[in-house]
């Protein structure tokens, strides 16, 4: 059970459609279900703020579509990370409305619908750096989209060619957070962060020649950021950045509510 859903159980019993009894029985339901393989965490949104993730490394196919099956009962949004194709594939037949991205090996069940930034709804912008790193900026673009936040993907502005992303900056100076992506050296996220006055969540990814060392090389340059406002996740780890930059996100769009309820509650007495 999550937020939404709560919130209407509570409606139903405000306006008699549905008994305190009847309430607390669903409200009593146990918080996780256990499986021969997997003990799966249905309360997780209302304490984390964000659905339990299925991540298919490791699971094979028969598993992943079960846990997929029972995590999206009652129309839930379930995002599912780093599939095979033949993963990505069974989630198809079994859930043909899902959003299959192929390039962020990734699916997404019940996907909520795209919304569209607002001075109440800031964006999140994700940044990379090169076509090379479209992987990692796809998982991180799907993992806003399942979480219901408006993203911009902003492409192959690496400093190489500083003046693209300086062309950029109006946008990225109205973002509530960013997430930057970049391999090689890594330097991406300290020009960004040097920018903006929000938080960035820096990616380091697996690209580049072989001083790379398979993202080592950009994990130390981003540890080491001169810009204070940078963040660094795991490498290639898109769907980190991407969810502590959606709780950023709700957690403004949750001060905003109280603030505009905190003001109506004023102006009423």
């Amino acid at each position: 059970m999550n937020t939404d859903q709560i919130q209407r159980l509570l409606t139903e019993v405000a306006r008699g459609e549905c008994t305190i009894a009847d309430a607390l029985s669903r409200l009593r339901s146990l918080p996780f279900e256990q499986l021969p393989f997997a003990t799966l965490d249905h309360h997780r949104s209302l304490r984390c703020g964000h659905a339990e993730t299925i991540f298919c490394s490791g699971k094979t196919t028969e598993q992943v579509c079960e846990i997929a099956q029972r995590l999206s009962a009652n129309e839930n949004p379930v995002l599912a990370t780093r599939a095979s194709e033949n993963q990505l594939d069974a989630l198809f037949v079994d859930f043909p409305t899902a959003l299959i991205d192929q390039t962020a090996r990734a699916a997404l069940i019940n996907p909520p619908k795209l919304l569209d930034p607002s001075p109440t709804r800031p964006p999140v912008a994700v940044v990379s750096a090169g076509t090379a790193d479209a992987p990692v900026a796809a998982e991180a673009m799907i993992t806003l989209r399942s979480m219901s936040v408006p993203a911009i993907p902003i492409i192959d502005v690496g400093i190489a060619g500083l003046h693209r992303l300086l062309h950029h900056v109006p946008t990225l100076q109205n973002c509530c957070t960013i997430v930057a992506i970049a391999g090689m050296e890594g330097a991406l996220p300290s020009v960004v962060g040097g920018l903006v006055a929000c938080p960035v969540f820096a990616v380091p990814t697996s690209v580049g020649y072989g001083a790379n060392l398979s993202g080592l090389a950009p994990l130390f340059a981003m540890l080491n950021s001169c810009a204070s406002n940078v963040t660094v996740v795991n490498i290639d780890n898109g769907f980190g950045a991407a969810l502590s930059a959606s709780l950023v996100h709700h957690q403004i769009l949750r001060h905003l509510r109280l603030t505009t309820d905190n003001g109506q509650r004023t102006t009423d007495k």
